[in-house]
């Protein structure tokens, strides 16, 4: 059994654009679990407005460096560790850069590989996602922390954390890449996303642990119906 944890903010937590939370299985931690299989388990731990090592002065307890220490001793062992973080730390008040921001991420990878989980335990693999983009009509949202300059800020974030990534032997997959945000309120994702960003990784994963990707039944079924009309005397 191989141990997932994905330590994010409110996509990882699954807000709804439209208001509450998106079920289990639409959130992109439930699609990933999917599409994994039964050989893994997912641990989801997203919290809105996390940042990454930021106090945010309008909502407190949000910095991830502070929480992280905690969770990976909690949820031990652990094989990989996804961050998916960044989109919060763009808001206005922090003034922070790409640059800036993928570092930050870099110290939380650090301390996910530098931290004391006990004899016997092994150091899992750290998988940075680059997050969506922030709407270009941020501004009109109720989020009030974010102008702007947010929205560009987010649109350098792929290319920092990329280079990050790759130079400390870090996976990374770039959620911008396949979604984005909902036009409902510019930062959270519609269940299309979701399931966009929870394919992406799971292709990532595979590769990565070295696992053939199961095909579902119901493929196997229709590759085995077909088959069987080409060839009429083929026995199931």
């Amino acid at each position: 059994m191989r141990r997932i944890l994905c330590y994010g903010d409110s996509n990882t937590f699954g807000t709804n654009p439209s208001g509450g939370r998106w079920q289990y299985d639409r959130r992109w931690t439930g699609v990933l679990l999917s599409l994994l299989g039964p050989d893994f388990q997912i641990i989801e731990e997203g919290l809105g407005g996390r940042t990454t090592v930021f106090d945010d002065p309008l909502e407190p307890n949000r910095s991830g460096r502070e929480f992280l220490p905690v969770v990976l001793h909690s949820h031990r062992p652990l094989d990989l560790v996804i961050l998916s973080l960044g989109t919060n730390d763009c808001k206005a008040f922090f003034n922070a850069d790409a640059r800036i921001i993928a570092k930050a991420l870099q110290q939380l990878a650090s301390l996910i590989k530098a931290h004391p989980y006990g004899e016997g335990y092994p150091i899992p693999q750290v998988l940075v996602v680059s997050p969506i983009h922030i709407g270009d009509e941020i501004e009109q949202s109720p989020f009030v922390s974010f102008n702007s300059n947010s929205v560009i800020t987010s649109k350098h974030l792929a290319t920092a954390i990329r280079g990050m990534a790759e130079e400390n032997d870090l996976l990374y997959f770039d959620a911008s890449s396949v979604a984005g945000p909902s036009s409902i309120d510019q930062l959270h994702m519609e269940k299309e996303a979701h399931q966009a960003v929870g394919e992406g990784l799971s292709s990532l994963i595979f590769s990565h642990f070295n696992v053939q990707k199961e095909e579902p039944q119901e493929k196997k079924e229709e590759r085995t119906a077909s088959r069987a009309l080409r060839f009429p005397f083929f026995k199931r």
